[in-house]
């Protein structure tokens, strides 16, 4: 088939990219110039593992273009995916600026029967406004095409996106006319062929689909770390409590890992994205609200950890800060725990010595430039030099097994805040080291 994909974020050029993979001709749209002439010479915007091979092969082969234009993309498309941000408002709800703006541009310029997808995470009712909005830019244009709006939202986990897009637990789809179902099943079929995994529904129920998802998931980490700041507090282990529920089947052992709070382009955004709505339509979403709130607090566990040791004030302190990435496996800072611990010792006074594999130079660009007082180091060793403390907030693979023995020598203290409770207790303190981790009794 031949496919407009308009955004290369990371929903977009993932997407588009392992359609091509399959064999469509995907034409990927972006106002950014910059980012297409960069896409163009095999620069990515983001970091996703095996990705960068894939869109260098891909445009090679020409299954897979960059432009500027939605009107030469959508000349002889016969899909159109909306896969463009929609970054949360000051009240909580997404804001549809961008995916209005990519569907009134589509009544415009489309010549030929169309199906539209709405790829970006929408909410309830988004469909419809689309419809709406292209349907007035043809009346406006004085001609009629047939054209369909679907739902198809992404599930991808940042880190194993090619992995997901390629062996789907689902495609979900919602349509209300059997014709773009119809093309839409098509298209997916590489990925679906093995297993039936292709779940229709209505539009509406696939848009809410989306946000139930996520909202569960964060649900389970943020009721974790509920239990991880109990069993704390009365002298119990969670990471034994977690394998104790976590080998029941109808818990498993996904997301109830304790930590230092979630964070990404999806989860925090989706949960208050999802909130607003119950609100809107009547319904004050308790548990949202709990979760959302659980998470915000326990971002803020380490510094409380951190205060308590050290006290309030840090002013000759430095912290080594293994981590900046909201996850392993990304370069993603949004709502990254990272960010938020890192400000609050600059606030009060400390130094910071960063490390992370990936994420770096977004932070350095992004969120510290101009700022002197943290440093960004080449190697996990070389954070540790002359801190009083390492703090892990990401946990990366390179992190899971250090030499404590390098690292003593290069602490000024031997103390250690462990944020994703990656490390024995047992361990580091028979090395001598303090030790202080999330749900563990000190």
């Amino acid at each position: 088939m031949k496919i407009t994909m308009v955004g290369t974020g990371y929903v977009g050029l993932v997407t588009g990219t392992c359609f091509a993979q399959m064999g469509n001709t995907v034409t990927c749209v972006d106002v950014d110039s910059q980012k297409i002439d960069g896409l163009k010479k095999g620069k990515l915007p983001i970091y996703e593992p095996g990705l960068e091979a894939m869109v260098i092969e891909n445009f090679r082969l020409e299954t897979l273009k960059f432009t500027t234009s939605l009107k030469e993309a959508l000349a002889a498309s016969e899909v159109c995916f909306i896969a463009v941000g929609t970054p949360m408002g000051e009240d909580g709800s997404a804001d549809l600026q961008y995916v209005l703006q990519v569907a009134r541009e589509i009544g415009q310029w489309m010549t030929r029967p169309l199906v539209v997808v709405d790829k970006s995470t929408v909410p309830v009712g988004t469909a419809e406004k689309v419809r709406r909005t292209i349907a007035e830019q043809l009346a406006g244009r004085g001609i009629a095409l047939d054209f369909w709006v679907v739902s198809n939202p992404e599930f991808l986990k940042e880190g194993a996106a090619i992995d997901d897009f390629m062996k789907p637990d689902r495609v979900v789809v919602g349509a209300d006319d059997p014709r773009p179902l119809a093309i839409m099943r098509e298209l997916y079929k590489p990925f679906t062929f093995s297993h039936d995994r292709f779940v229709e529904m209505d539009v509406k129920s696939a848009e809410m689909t989306k946000y139930a998802a996520n909202a569960m998931l964060a649900t389970k980490i943020s009721f974790m770390n509920e239990i991880a700041n109990i069993c704390e507090r009365v002298g119990a282990d969670v990471n034994k409590v977690r394998v104790g529920i976590g080998s029941d089947s109808r818990i498993g052992y996904s997301f109830i890992y304790p930590g230092c709070g979630y964070g990404g382009s999806c989860f925090p955004k989706d949960v208050r994205a999802l909130e607003k709505t119950a609100k809107d339509f009547g319904y004050t979403p308790r548990l949202l609200t709990a979760v959302e709130a659980i998470n915000f607090d326990q971002k803020r566990v380490l510094g409380h950890k951190i205060e308590r040791r050290f006290g309030a004030a840090l002013e000759g302190k430095t912290f080594a800060v293994w981590g900046l990435a909201f996850k392993p496996e990304t370069d993603d800072l949004r709502e990254a725990s990272a960010l938020t611990l890192i400000h609050e010792l600059l606030d009060r006074g400390a130094l910071v010595r960063a490390y992370d594999p990936k994420a770096m130079d977004e932070a350095r660009k992004h969120h510290f430039a101009n700022e002197p007082r943290i440093s960004f180091c080449a190697s996990k060793y070389e954070a540790v030099q002359g801190a009083d403390a390492l703090i892990l907030v990401t946990e990366w693979k390179e992190f899971r097994s250090p030499d404590f023995g390098e690292i003593a020598k290069n602490l000024k203290t031997k103390v250690v805040f462990d944020g994703r409770n990656q490390y024995s207790r047992e361990l580091l303190r028979e090395l001598g080291f303090e030790y202080y981790a999330i749900g563990v009794g000190q």
